[in-house]
């Protein structure tokens, strides 16, 4: 088993399987047809990203270098979240973002079960580690374990 520390984002605890993206995460292009037809396993609609195309998202650990792309991408984690069409948490081997931190924030705050714990900083080693299939364990104080 590996361990990675990072910062608690959105602090929370999580045990999921990992869906490991390394290049950017579109929010919007990868939740929109989940968002706007009812896919609820929210396969990624981004054929731009290679590493989680047409996978499902809700539910996994996605493990990801940052996100791109559009304004909206808070909101749409909200709304994924909010649909219960996220993923379980959100693990950044660099810095987030702030449209990314503010749709963890908004879906902490707004959402029933505790949103999505969320963390950052992870370290490139992170994400040269961890492999899609993984199992994913996360602690309140941002230590990810991988295996």
């Amino acid at each position: 088993m590996k361990t990675f520390k990072g910062r608690p984002v959105v602090a929370g605890t999580a045990e999921a399987t990992a869906l490991v993206s390394h290049g950017g995460f579109n929010t919007l292009a990868s939740f929109q047809h989940s968002l706007m037809f009812g896919d609820k396993a929210a396969k990624c609609g981004d054929q731009n990203n290679p590493d989680l195309y047409q996978k499902p998202m809700a539910g996994v650990a996605l493990c990801l270098p940052q996100t791109i792309g559009s304004t909206t991408g808070g909101m749409v984690l909200y709304c994924a979240k909010a649909m219960g069409r996220s993923p379980s948490c959100l693990l950044f081997s660099e810095h987030i973002d702030s449209l990314a931190a503010a749709g963890a924030v908004l879906a902490a705050v707004w959402s029933d079960d505790g949103g999505m714990p969320t963390v950052d900083c992870l370290g490139d080693e992170f994400l040269a580690a961890v492999k899609t299939g993984d199992r994913i364990k996360v602690y309140e104080d941002g230590t990810v374990e991988v295996g």
